[in-house]
């Protein structure tokens, strides 16, 4: 049996006409000889609806005593879009049967909102394409031993259909959406971005968690570790998409450019006797704060913050009085590529690059994939296009 999962986000089925694009698809994999497993999102976006972010505005009251009740409301444009999509492919003569995802075999903990899936039970759904019946699964939830429905976070379709892919040994799994595939850049910053056609689990998995909307990080993560093919594609064209598998396809240093915006840089000034290493660290994880970019010398230390947390930051600083520099409004560049690893030169092309137009600088950091500059906000658009033309992407 060739199984094949096929994920479609909220545009893909947001309109009549859209979903008759994904009936084509899912038939043209049936042509193939491919059995699918359809996995759909919420109808639309935000103000559609049906749209998750719709319903969740229904009610008030968001706080942790109620979280099973939310999740339970949350599940519920799955299920619309699940069953509407249904009666359309009943209309061309193909036999399906919807299952949330706890019918679909989904066990996961109590952890409602952002529940980790505990295992897969793929027998329902193996019984049905047995029987060539297509299974819609609705995406983003799945159930606790005791029937309660959960939510897998914002982004969980991806998720879904990436855990099933891995459980089910899939051929692929296919995650469509109204991009023609990953880009480049993102292609609101640079306007000859282009599609990269082929691309590895590590890169792509910086690319998503690195600010790149295209795919959810726990989505790789799945595919990676059952080694199962992802590809992005778009429901609206026929174009070929991305493949992201485990092999290394780009020649070029750089596979592509993207950015997290909003970071706040704080430097931390000290006497060699003054503080523990550890111990401011550990004060702001105490406080739930994130870092990132983190740099450590003798006499002060360097790191990066989402900037909705710098308020509270702060606050924590002039509590324990520390000295300390804040620079706000800075986003955080990615070069990223698997063909950098043991390369000399490329920091020192980027940070040149980035000097001729004019970029100041304020921290960098690099692993074997990836190479991170932090610079003004300001400066942002011209340094991704600076850079993707730099590296001929």
């Amino acid at each position: 049996m060739k199984i094949l999962v096929q994920k479609f986000g909220g545009t893909s089925v947001a309109t009549q006409q859209r979903r008759e694009m994904v009936c084509d698809k899912v038939i043209e994999a049936i042509n193939k000889g491919y059995n699918p497993v359809v996995v759909v999102s919420a109808i639309g976006r935000k103000g559609d609806p049906y749209a998750t972010d719709t319903l969740l505005s229904l009610i008030e009251n968001k706080s942790t005593s109620n979280k099973r009740e939310i999740d339970l409301l949350m599940c519920c444009g799955e299920i619309i879009s699940a069953v509407v999509l249904s009666e359309t492919f009943l209309k061309k003569g193909y036999k399906t049967v919807v299952l949330t995802g706890g019918q679909a075999g989904i066990i996961t903990d109590n952890n409602f909102g952002n529940a980790e899936i505990k295992t897969v039970k793929t027998s329902k759904l193996i019984e049905l394409l047995s029987k060539n019946i297509i299974p819609i699964v609705t995406g983003f939830q799945g159930m606790t031993e005791n029937g309660d429905f959960t939510t897998l976070g914002r982004g969980g379709s991806d998720v879904t259909g990436a855990v099933l892919g891995d459980a089910l040994k899939a051929e692929a799994i296919e995650i469509y959406t109204d991009v023609d595939g990953i880009m480049t850049a993102d292609p609101r910053i640079v306007p000859d971005a282009k599609v990269i056609e082929k691309i590895n689990y590590s890169e792509v998995f910086q690319f998503a968690d690195q600010g790149a909307k295209v795919i959810h990080p726990r989505a790789v993560e799945y595919a990676m570790r059952g080694n199962v093919p992802l590809l992005i594609k778009n429901t609206m064209s026929n174009a070929k998409g991305t493949v992201i598998s485990s092999e290394g396809y780009n020649k070029k240093l750089i596979t592509g450019i993207t950015h997290m915006p909003n970071r706040t840089q704080i430097s931390i000034f000290f006497e060699d006797d003054e503080i523990d290493n550890n111990e401011l660290f550990d004060l702001l994880a105490d406080y739930g704060i994130s870092i990132d970019l983190i740099n450590i010398f003798p006499n002060y230390k360097v790191f990066t913050i989402d900037g909705s947390d710098s308020e509270r930051v702060k606050y924590i600083l002039d509590l324990k009085k520390f000295n300390y520099k804040m620079i706000n409004n800075c986003s955080k560049i990615a070069a990223i590529g698997s063909g950098i690893r043991g390369v000399p030169g490329v920091m020192a092309k980027i940070l040149k690059t980035l000097k001729d137009n004019e970029i100041k600088v304020l921290q960098t950091a690099d692993s074997h994939t990836t190479i991170w500059c932090l610079v003004k906000e300001e400066d942002t658009v011209k340094a991704i296009n600076a850079l993707h033309k730099a590296f001929e992407l």
